[in-house]
């Protein structure tokens, strides 16, 4: 600045100006640095006085220190890096609290989940272990009264059907035993549904066209009309028991409300469509998710012909989401109704056995229902 100056005023003798910062003890501004923010400049004039005044500084361009730039950045990466570290050690608990809930199935051996972390989140998992453990507890405790109930109430049918073997009369003794058969049917239906999935058999490979085969041929058994085709064959990993009652409720649906059924059996890029279709009724669009709702009847006569449960829908959906599929219901257009069956095709068996036992879904995206339409509920 004073170079500045004496360029622009070369008269300025050096003994008649001076520039210069404020010291510490004109500004008593002790260790603040102020005096860097203020320069004084005195200029004697021609009379020999002299002329005093100051002019701030805050206008001077300062250079950026890329050393301490520097250090504030990593010091700043290190503590986003700790943070994210202990965010993940401090969630990871609840992530395996979320899993566990996932694969929470009643139909396993419950393993304790691990009690670590935070307090709160120890808490939490410490009352996820109790609830999992009242919620199997409560679950043996009714299945073992429903297994009781089921003995006596048998044991009276039973009685009851011996005895009608006794009657001369021919025609009210098949009354009487379809009126037992009906009884039986309706405690086999609300004892699978009250079994909410607990099943001791085994998960294995399944030819699920062979099964839906042998449910066709009894009923064309029967007398009905139903036919199947499509492909031969159709390997599945799951229980032969619970998917043979999944598609005899529905593909005796479609005989039961139709004249006909038609099951077609296609593969898909994931595994196995499942097709029953019927020329029945219908159902109106509002009763789409209700018939899958148990003990819901759209057909309240109860009649022999049509009677039911209500529970035939809800036990096969429960089925086929327990396996990793789908189930979605149709108005056909030239009416009736169409039912589909999604299931994942058998597809590295040691896998996907482990995902089942875990209770992971089978397909890689989760169980959907779709729903549309259907005639009625068994």
């Amino acid at each position: 600045m004073e170079a500045k100056l004496k360029e622009l005023v070369p008269d300025l003798a050096s003994e008649s100006f001076r520039l210069g910062f404020a010291d510490d003890g004109a500004l008593n501004s002790g260790d603040a640095d102020a005096y860097r923010h203020m320069m004084l400049v005195s200029v004697r004039l021609d009379d020999g006085s002299w002329v005093n005044f100051s002019s701030t500084t805050l206008g001077a361009t300062q250079h950026a220190d890329w050393s301490v730039l520097t250090v504030t950045i990593c010091f700043g990466v290190a503590i986003i890096v700790v943070a994210v570290l202990l965010l993940r050690w401090a969630t990871r608990p609840l992530r395996d609290l979320a899993v566990a809930a996932e694969r929470f199935s009643l139909d396993q051996i419950p393993k304790p989940l691990d009690e670590t972390g935070p307090a709160e989140v120890r808490r939490a998992a410490r009352a996820f272990n109790t609830m999992r453990e009242r919620i199997q507890r409560l679950v043996s405790e009714r299945m073992q009264a429903l297994a009781a109930v089921s003995h006596d109430l048998r044991t009276p049918i039973t009685r009851l059907r011996l005895r009608s073997e006794l009657m001369d009369d021919e025609a009210t003794r098949d009354l009487v035993d379809a009126d037992l058969a009906e009884m039986e049917g309706m405690i086999d239906s609300t004892l699978e549904f009250l079994r909410g999935g607990v099943s001791s058999e085994a998960i294995r490979p399944i030819d699920i066209v062979s099964v839906i085969e042998t449910i066709v041929d009894d009923h064309a058994d029967q007398g009905h009309a139903v036919s199947l085709s499509g492909t031969s064959h159709g390997r599945v990993l799951g229980r032969l028991l619970a998917l043979k009652r999944a598609f005899w409720n529905v593909i005796g649906n479609a005989v039961k409300y139709g004249t006909r059924a038609m099951v077609v059996v296609t593969e898909t890029p994931d595994g196995l469509a499942i097709t029953i279709e019927d020329d029945g009724p219908g159902i109106l669009e509002r009763d789409f998710e209700r018939v899958f709702q148990p003990f819901v009847r759209l057909e309240e006569s109860r009649g022999r012909d049509t009677g039911g449960s209500g529970l035939g829908l809800t036990i096969a959906r429960a089925v086929v989401l327990a396996h990793g599929g789908e189930i979605a219901l149709a108005n056909r257009p030239e009416g009736g109704l169409r039912v589909t069956i999604t299931l994942p095709r058998l597809a590295q068996p040691e896998q996907q056995l482990a995902q089942v036992i875990a209770g992971d879904p089978v397909l890689p995206h989760g169980p959907t229902v779709h729903t549309a339409s259907h005639s009625a509920s068994t």
